[in-house]
C-alpha cells in the first residue's frame, strides 16, 4: 500500500498518529540533516505497521516533509489506526 508521511523532525515527542491534509503525521526526533530524519520515520512507520524496515520503500519527497512511502505486507487495519489516533 502507498502512504503519504508528513514528518516533523526534531520533535521532542516522537510519535505517529493523526493526519495533516490527508497524510500520516510521523514526529521523530532526528534532525533532517543528512535523510536522518527521513530514515527515523520510516523505521517508525515499519515499527507502527509491524514489518521489518526493509517492507517500507521510500518512492518521493526524500528532501520534503511530505513523502510518498510504498509498505508491503502492512494489514490496512493498522494504518486505519494510525490515522485516527
Amino acid at each position: 500500500m502507498r502512504i503519504t508521511l508528513r514528518v516533523r523532525p526534531g520533535s521532542a515527542r516522537p510519535g505517529i498518529g493523526g493526519q495533516h491534509d490527508g497524510a500520516l503525521v510521523v514526529r521523530v526526533s532526528a534532525r533532517a540533516v543528512d535523510g536522518k530524519a527521513t530514515e527515523a520515520a520510516l523505521a517508525a512507520v515499519a515499527a507502527a505497521l509491524g514489518v521489518p524496515r526493509r517492507q517500507v520503500t521510500l518512492i518521493r519527497g526524500a528532501a520534503s516533509r511530505t513523502k510518498l512511502i510504498e509498505v508491503t505486507g502492512a494489514e490496512q487495519s493498522a494504518l486505519d489506526d494510525l490515522l485516527r489516533a
